[in-house]
């Protein structure tokens, strides 16, 4: 029995949908430049605050989770 491929399974399709995937990431960081902001703070005008700080925040969300990991981390004989 011969498996059915699927959109996602051939190489060619993933790196044309990561490429589109990055191109359109960097147009919207492009067009940042180019927008009128009205900012509460002074911070907030600056080219590319909120993907910098997005980036930010979701690496220390990784590294404040895996450090919680070990506090509540029981053994692997623990019910046993």
């Amino acid at each position: 029995m011969k498996k059915e491929l699927k959109i996602f399974d051939k190489p060619e399709t993933v790196t044309r949908f990561l490429l589109v995937f990055y191109g359109s990431l960097l147009g919207l960081l492009m067009v940042d430049f180019f927008i009128q902001k009205h900012a509460d703070f002074p911070w907030e005008e600056v080219p590319g605050f909120f993907a910098a700080y997005g980036f930010i925040s979701c690496v220390a969300f990784i590294f404040i989770a895996k450090g919680i990991r070990l506090i509540v981390k029981r053994k692997e004989d623990y019910y046993d």
